[in-house]
């Protein structure tokens, strides 16, 4: 008799050219999916689901090594509320997010390109925009967070510009929360802000 397969917390969608319901890859599909974009070594997301076992997260990392790692600390602490996936988080959203799926994004520390000829490659766009409303439930939040500051204004006048989403009180993280490249850098100002969809 073939035993019970075994449950990891890395997902694998059947197809990466379609639309994936990552509900399905959880215990409990019916909880509210948050989606930690580009996730790192998973501090927050650890400490996240900690707080809210009640809430599903998945983790977007595009660094085998950041997801291996984030990997084993949820999987030590027991967290059957995370899955991770391998993946560049603009692809993600553009191509694989069911639409309405999601609850609530997170951008902490998004890589800033800092040299002018690089900016094309920034995760926030116009196509990005529409991405994330497309599969952002009604009312649904996304948080950023960056020390790079003209990146900061950038997001936010972007954000601030669509009538799609409105402002809201910027999410503080606890201290248990806080990324590790947050704490890496805490001496360096942070721009903060939250938008939730209309």
């Amino acid at each position: 008799m073939a035993g019970k397969k075994k449950t990891t917390i890395r997902v694998f969608p059947e197809s990466w050219v379609e639309a994936c319901d990552f509900r399905a890859f959880f215990p409990v599909r019916e909880r509210p999916l948050e989606v930690d974009i580009g996730s790192g070594k998973g501090r927050f997301l650890l400490a996240r689901s900690g707080r809210f076992p009640e809430v599903n997260f998945l983790g977007i990392e595009r660094q085998l090594v950041r997801v291996n790692r984030s990997g084993r600390k949820c999987e030590r602490a027991g967290r059957e509320n995370v899955r991770l996936l391998r993946m560049e988080g603009f692809y993600a959203i553009r191509w694989l997010m069911l639409r309405e799926l999601v609850d609530t994004y997170y951008f902490f520390f998004p890589d800033p390109w800092p040299k002018d000829r690089h900016h094309d490659h920034r995760l926030f766009n116009g196509a990005f925009m529409d991405a994330l409303h497309r599969s952002l439930k009604p009312v649904g939040c996304l948080h950023v967070a960056t020390d790079h500051l003209p990146y900061y204004d950038e997001i936010y006048a972007l954000l601030a510009a669509d009538e799609r989403f409105e402002e809201v009180a910027a999410f503080e993280p606890t201290e248990e929360e806080r990324t590790d490249f947050e704490l890496l850098f805490q001496e360096k100002p942070i721009g903060r802000c939250s938008f939730r969809k209309r």
